[in-house]
C-alpha cells in the first residue's frame, strides 16, 4: 500500500504555478509534514491526494488504499449534536453497535484530552476543542491516509505541542499521515518534510535535490533518524 504523486503540478485559473515535478511516495508508518509559505499550495496538495481536486499536470497513485480520512482546518460540526456522537458517527456506518463504537470513541477522545467534553453540545465547544475532537474523528474511523491541514492553528502552545506529538505518533498504527502545517513543532514531530517551496518554479535544481535529504540531515534539531522525502502516485 502506499500514496504517490508522479511529476505532479497545480495551478488555477489565470493565476501561476504553485508547485511542479513534485514525485514523493508515502508509505503505511509514515508521518509526512507538507510545508512552506502561506499560498504554496499546501492545502491544495492535500485536496489533489484526497481526489477533490485535479491537478494540473502529473498523477496521483493511490494503491491498496481505501479510507482517506481528512480534517479541515476549520472544523464543521452539527451545533446541536454532542461531542461524543460526532466521534460515534463514522464508527456506526461501518456496521458497529453503538456501545462498541462509543468504548472506542470515548477512548480516542482521552487520547486528544477531550473526554471531559463527551456530552457537550458542538456548539458549546471552544474553537481548539472542535479541532481536536475532529481529529479524534478521523483517526478513530483508522483511515488508510489520514490528511490533516493546520491541526494547530486553533490550539494554546501547550495543547498544540500534545497534539503535534499523538499525530507523530499515529504511523505506529499504520497510517499514513501527511499534515500541512507552519508549526515548527508538528514539523519536527513528523518524519519527513516536504518543502513545496522547493518545488515552485523558480526554484533550483539544487533545491529540490536538498528536497530528497532525510529530514533528520535537513532540519531536524535532535538528530533523529527520519525517511527520505520520496513521493509516490495513487490510482
Amino acid at each position: 500500500m502506499h500514496i504517490a504523486t508522479h511529476d505532479l503540478a497545480h495551478r488555477f485559473a489565470d493565476t501561476d504555478i504553485l508547485f511542479e515535478h513534485l514525485n514523493i511516495v508515502v508509505h503505511p508508518g509514515q508521518t509526512v509534514a507538507v510545508c512552506g509559505p502561506s499560498g504554496c499550495g499546501k492545502s491544495t496538495l492535500l485536496s489533489i491526494l484526497a481526489g477533490w481536486e485535479q491537478p494540473y499536470a502529473g498523477t496521483v497513485e493511490r494503491d491498496g488504499v481505501e479510507r482517506i480520512g481528512w480534517v479541515f482546518q476549520n472544523p464543521y460540526g452539527v451545533a446541536e449534536r454532542s461531542a461524543l456522537d460526532h466521534v460515534v458517527f463514522p464508527l456506526l456506518t461501518k456496521g458497529m453497535s453503538r456501545r462498541d463504537a462509543e468504548g472506542q470513541a470515548l477512548d480516542m477522545m482521552e487520547v486528544f484530552d477531550l473526554r471531559y467534553a463527551a456530552d457537550r453540545r458542538f456548539s458549546e465547544l471552544s474553537g481548539g476543542e472542535a479541532q481536536r475532537l475532529m481529529l479524534a474523528r478521523a483517526v478513530c474511523s483508522k483511515p488508510d491516509v489520514l490528511l490533516v491541514d493546520e491541526p494547530t492553528a486553533q490550539l494554546d502552545t501547550r495543547t498544540a505541542r500534545s497534539v503535534s506529538h499523538v499525530l507523530g505518533r499515529l504511523a505506529g498504527q499504520g497510517m499514513m499521515v501527511m499534515i500541512a502545517t507552519h508549526d515548527p513543532d508538528t514539523r519536527d514531530a513528523c518524519q519527513r518534510v516536504v518543502d513545496l517551496s522547493e518545488y515552485a518554479p523558480l526554484a533550483t535544481g539544487s533545491d529540490r535535490d536538498d528536497a530528497e535529504r532525510p529530514h533528520d540531515e535537513m532540519s531536524r534539531p535532535d538528530g533523529g533518524a527520519a525517511g527520505t522525502a520520496e513521493v509516490g502516485a495513487a490510482r
